[in-house]
């Protein structure tokens, strides 16, 4: 697993081929450690590609450390220290986001439920259009019908 993860980077077919192990087997191990909570990139060898996942474990992980434990950290994950502070800072303008997402959420609801009435509005206009129009054609063809019926009468 540690020729995954940095500074090494290895894709998993690499590993595999090195220490041959099945790549189910690797894959496997990784969704583990994954879901274990540690930092796995996955399958990007730049740090900067990893998963939104695995950078917000990075800041959990570090939130408590010094600048000496952050630099020995990210020296043993293969990261930047200025990488760390920059997902930190992106995980707390996040954060502070989400009122604004809020409101441009309840703004697009009230839009969405405005242009629903309205075409609401605009079926019911439409609907009532094809009623009318199907019984003036009932009484068309009933009137064709009485007036045919008369002719052959006479």
């Amino acid at each position: 697993m540690k020729k995954l993860l940095p500074p090494h980077n290895l894709s998993v077919a690499e590993v595999a081929r090195q220490e041959g192990i099945s790549d189910a087997t690797l894959y496997a191990w990784r969704k583990q450690a994954k879901s274990g909570g540690a930092a796995v990139p996955g399958d990007q060898t730049l740090t900067d590609n990893w998963s939104a996942d695995a950078r917000l474990s990075v800041v959990i992980e570090t939130a408590t450390f010094s600048e000496i434990e952050l630099s020995e950290y990210c020296r043993g994950k293969g990261l930047y220290p200025q990488q760390v502070k920059a997902w930190k800072a992106a995980c707390l303008a996040g954060q502070q986001n989400t009122r604004v997402q809020h409101q441009a959420e309840r703004d697009q609801a009230k839009a969405d439920k405005k242009r629903i009435r309205q075409l609401e509005r605009e079926l019911n206009r439409k609907e009532k259009a094809l009623a009318e129009a199907a019984a003036l054609l009932v009484l068309r063809k009933k009137l064709n019908a009485y007036w045919d019926d008369d002719s052959e009468d006479n």
